[in-house]
């Protein structure tokens, strides 16, 4: 359907793509992947037509729809959210424009000689709306807002009043309900909780066209792709299978590639050598001209490109007391909202406990009613002796100091530490190089996300409190918090919705449910196997 041939592309003095070729056919789910900065959105473009490739080609079957989904949403305001979704369902979108224009015009006392041409031409217009199901597109644009948790309230009104990740939301659900011939996918899950991904995820596995995208959610990604992509050095590989069997395929080649390497240059060394030794004596001439034509022929192996991640060894936190926090029954409500009324919780010393709740359960206000940037409106939140509190929300990504570099902020944070202990600090959350003087108010959401948690576990707390740690943060950063969390001795208390996250990291799962409150001994993975659902309001 979609075919990229032998295409090169540079952005100013960097090249993205040399000579690369890669398909997209009829039926597939394909993964998109490779570092940030590799050109995946570029690639994104390219295939919609929004930018050109240098040389090579890019081939869309004829009549093939496509749907491309990017985080750059635009502006949307003055229609409600239903409306804005129903505008992205292609042609039937513009067919129900023209009965509304129709039925206007046939209402119009000053176009009654015309009655006999509009009337026929309705009974066209509403015969194509039918063709097209339009009747059924307010239902199926509410099913898809609904998916993805938006609230009747929320779905009528204005779409200008909702926050960035919503609209993000309402645009993502444009493409889907558009279900066109191929959905090109920039990072869905970004801003989706648990609920919404699963859905989410659901609804791809049962969409008949093919799909390429990119995610930073390997358990997502690992459920719904069946052939992976990779954007390296220039190049596209193209691998079959899912994402972990790409992984696993990945680390395998490397392997094969550095003993051949190995091999080669053993080999290359004994030639030099036996060169070198020989090449003044006349009667070896000929066999040491023999093997320098030799080696001039043989074609290079090249070592495997190494993947830079760079693990940190991060300080053990100091010991607290057993008991951490407790809240004895406390009340909460915003205006006319209540969202705890009496809730008793306490949070021991080494235990994990991820927070799963729908929308609007409360996840958010528990973590800041434990951190003191809410209070109760009655009860009490007790912390305990020794407990060094470290507290990561979107929010204090927004007290970073705009004129300061990553490094100076690093530095204005620990001014004893050494410079190479910084430095290390940087590289392992992803700021290698130059990147250490960009200034904070350059860096994107992600970047941002990693300086804070880069502060935060240098000298690290004994009570870390997380809020979404893993939004914005790519596959490899991840990971790397994934492995440092693992060795951390502290207590946690956590929200997130990545499920590699949760199963990895949590001991205990609080649940907020409207009925109450639920605790689970055992992390993530006993709940899931416990309640035979991945998130509560949901049930397989």
């Amino acid at each position: 359907m979609i075919r990229l041939e032998n295409i090169s592309k540079q952005n100013g003095s960097q090249i993205l793509f040399i000579e690369a070729s890669a398909a997209l056919q009829k039926g597939e789910k394909v993964g998109l992947v490779g570092p940030n900065g590799a050109g995946k959105t570029t690639l994104f473009r390219m295939m919609t037509g929004q930018e050109q490739p240098d040389e090579g080609l890019v081939g869309i079957d004829r009549g093939v729809t496509i749907g491309y989904f990017s985080q750059d949403v635009g502006e949307m305001s003055g229609r409600s959210a239903v409306s804005e979704v129903m505008d992205g369902a292609g042609p039937v979108s513009a067919v129900a424009a023209e009965l509304a224009e129709l039925e206007a015009a046939m209402g119009d006392p000053d176009r009654l000689d015309e009655i006999e041409q509009l009337v026929e031409r309705y009974g066209e217009v509403q015969g194509r709306f039918e063709e097209l199901d339009g009747y059924a597109l307010e239902g199926r644009a509410r099913e898809v807002l609904a998916g993805l948790s938006f609230s009747q309230e929320m779905m009528d009104g204005d779409v200008g009043a909702l926050s960035g990740g919503w609209k993000m939301r309402v645009a993502l659900g444009r493409i889907l309900l558009m279900r066109p011939d191929a959905m090109l996918l920039d990072e869905p899950s970004n801003h989706l909780d648990l609920e919404s991904l699963i859905w989410l995820e659901q609804f791809l596995k049962g969409y008949e066209g093919a799909l390429l995208m990119t995610s930073h959610d390997r358990e997502f990604m690992n459920r719904i792709v069946s052939k992976v992509v990779e954007i390296d050095g220039g190049g596209l590989t193209t691998y079959s299978g899912n994402y972990e069997f790409y992984e696993q395929q990945r680390a395998q080649n490397e392997k094969q590639q550095q003993a051949q390497f190995e091999r080669q240059q053993a080999m290359l060394a004994k030639e030099i050598k036996f060169i070198e030794r020989f090449k003044a004596r006349a009667s070896h001439a000929a066999q040491v001209q023999s093997r320098v034509k030799k080696l001039d022929k043989i074609e290079k192996v090249e070592p495997p490109k190494r993947r830079q991640t760079v693990l940190f060894e991060f300080q053990p936190a100091p010991r607290s007391g057993d008991d951490v926090v407790s809240l004895k029954n406390v009340h909460k409500s915003y205006g006319s909202k209540n969202i705890y009324e009496g809730l008793n919780f306490a949070v021991s010393r080494k235990e994990r406990w991820c927070v799963m709740g729908v929308n609007g359960a409360g996840k958010s206000t528990l973590l800041k009613l434990v951190t003191g940037f809410a209070q109760p409106d009655e009860g009490t939140i007790a912390v305990g002796g020794s407990v060094k509190m470290g507290y990561f929300a979107q929010h204090a990504m927004d007290l970073l100091d705009g004129d300061r570099t990553i490094f100076q902020s690093l530095e204005d944070s620990f001014p004893q530490a050494n410079q190479g202990s910084l430095r290390s600090l940087a590289g392992a959350f992803g700021f290698s190089g130059d990147d250490v003087e960009k200034k904070c108010r350059f860096l994107s959401g992600g970047e941002k996300a990693r300086l804070v948690m880069a502060k935060m576990l240098y000298d690290p707390p004994n009570f870390l409190v997380l809020d979404e740690p893993t939004n914005h943060l790519d596959m490899a950063t991840k990971e790397m918090l994934i492995t440092a969390l693992s060795q951390y001795e502290g207590t946690m208390l956590f929200v997130s919705h990545d499920r590699h996250f949760l199963a990895a990291l949590s001991n205990r799962v609080l649940e907020l449910t409207p009925e109450g409150i639920h605790n689970y001994g055992g992390g993530y993975t006993e709940y899931v196997a416990r309640t035979g659902q991945e998130a509560p309001g949901l049930h397989s």
